[in-house]
Parts: C-alpha cells; structure tokens; sequence
C-alpha cells in the first residue's frame, strides 16, 4: 500500500475513534459530575482537527513534482508537523495553567467527588488512546511521516491528560483532590517536551539541516568502494522532509576519457540510490587526483 494510502487510513481510523471516545467521555463527565472528564472530552475531540492537519499535509506532500514546485512537495509534511507542536504545545500550557489555577484554589473551593462511571471512562481513555499513539506510530515509522508522528504524540499527551483526570478523580474520591492539579501540571511538562521535540525536528528538515552521522557514514563507506573512486573532495547532505539530498565531489585518475570518468560518477549514482531508498537524489561530481 503507497504512504499515503497508509497515512489517509490510520486518519480516518483515528477520527472515527476519537468521535465516539469524546461523545462517551463528555456524557459520563456530565452524568458521574465530573469536570475533569469533561475536559478530557474537549481535548479527545481537538485530536479530531489535527488529524485533520495531517491528512492535509500528507495529501499536498504527495503531489509530484510540478514547474513551480521542481524538488516535490515533501516538506508539506514538516509544515503539519510544525503545527501539529504548535497545538500540542497549547494543549500543555493549557492543561499546566489549569492545574496550577486549580491548585491554587483547592482550598477556597473543595471539589465533590465524581461517580464511578467517571472513573471508569477515565481507564478506558487511558487504554485506548495510548493504543492509537502506537497504532499511529507504527505507520509513522512505516512510511517515515513526520505529520502522522506528531499526531500519535498528540495521541498521547490525551491519554496523559487522561491520567490526570484519572489521578484526580481517584484523588477527590479518596479525600485528597489535590492529586488531580499536581499531575496536570507535571503531565503538561511532559506535553510540552514532545511538542518542542516535535517542533524541532519539523525547522531542522525546513532549512536543509545536514543528515545525522549514522546516515553519512554508510553513504561515504559505499562510495569509496566504488572502483575507479581515489577519494571524496566533497560530501554535503541535507534533509527534505523524510528524504535526503546528496552532493559529492569524487576523485578518480586524471588520466581517464570523460566516458569513463562519467561511468564511474553514473556508477555511484546508481548505487547510492539503489542502496539508500531515503536518498531523494543525488550529484555527483568528478575531480582529477591532485598529483
């Protein structure tokens, strides 16, 4: 099945839980008197939009190549990723001010224990979204999407924010509501982490940041196998979106026909492509051995 493929059916499947999670959370929040849940809901349901952020991002990343656009689309996918942390960053700071709102007025207004079915939703939403922050992950992976892994880690800062409303529900139930501010404030930390990550990852793949030395290193190993390579003059990497971009200044015997010079260049192109799928392209350039 192509990426997008992969990525459109992990979405849907992700909106169509998360509707029906959020409608269950939101009535056994009104029906058990719980406000945590209740905001657990709102937060289940804004997973509905950034998915939809993915799914826009990963379709406008697809589109072949065109006059305006020579290199692809792929850094669609960084720019849905970008505000994916953007949300998911506003989505912690949230979560961490209403826990510090809450603690701080813990004493002037002590909260009424919530009814069991709150409780019981609370589990529930912890089991199911930490199962779709590793279904989404896994394809993630799969079709190396930046926009589908920032969608699973929002995935995840839900189930987080479901073990908050957990810990506070168990909390008021057994006479220390206190439980529920201090995680939050302690879960939003970590949402705030995966967001910076997240944010951070999506600015290195927009401005060409060279790939990391696990990648080079195999790639440069390659090439001075190639026979008829002396050296390497050059090697510049960068990133474009999920995909690599390669420059390489060889060196080869200066006394050599430019048929054959061209073959040896060819031969490494080939084989860097052949070898290391995430190369998008690459150049080659052939220098005389300095004597």
């Amino acid at each position: 099945m192509e990426p997008k493929a992969i990525a459109m059916r992990v979405s849907v499947n992700t909106i169509i839980v998360n509707a029906v999670l959020s409608a269950f959370k939101l009535l056994a929040g009104i029906f058990a008197g719980s406000a945590a849940m209740i905001s657990d809901a709102v937060h289940s349901a804004s997973d509905v939009f950034s998915t939809i952020i993915v799914m826009v991002g990963v379709h406008i990343s697809a589109k072949a190549p065109d006059d305006e656009h020579p290199y692809g689309h792929e850094r669609m996918e960084c720019v849905a990723a970008i505000l994916l942390s953007c949300v998911l960053a506003l989505t912690g700071l949230g979560i961490g001010y209403s826990g510090i709102q809450s603690l701080m007025n813990s004493a002037q207004t002590p909260l009424a224990a919530p009814g069991m079915l709150a409780l019981v939703a609370a589990v529930l939403s912890i089991v199911i979204k930490e199962g779709m922050y590793w279904y989404t992950r896994n394809a993630a992976k799969k079709i190396r999407s930046d926009a589908l892994m920032a969608d699973a880690w929002h995935h995840r800062s839900d189930a987080f924010s479901s073990v908050g409303s957990l810990i506070g529900i168990a909390g008021a139930r057994l006479g220390l509501p206190i439980l529920d501010p201090i995680a939050a404030i302690v879960i939003s930390i970590f949402i705030l982490k995966a967001s910076y990550d997240i944010f951070k990852d999506g600015i290195d793949k927009m401005v060409d940041k060279a790939c990391p030395e696990e990648v080079i290193a195999p790639i440069r190993e390659m090439v001075l196998g190639v026979k008829g390579v002396a050296g390497i003059d050059l090697f510049k990497t960068r990133m474009f979106g999920a995909r690599y971009y390669v420059d390489l200044e060889i060196t080869a015997d200066g006394s050599l026909t430019l048929s054959e010079a061209h073959h040896i260049a060819e031969t490494v192109h080939a084989e860097i492509e052949h070898h290391f799928p995430d190369v998008k392209h690459c150049m080659v350039h052939v220098n005389p051995v300095h004597s």
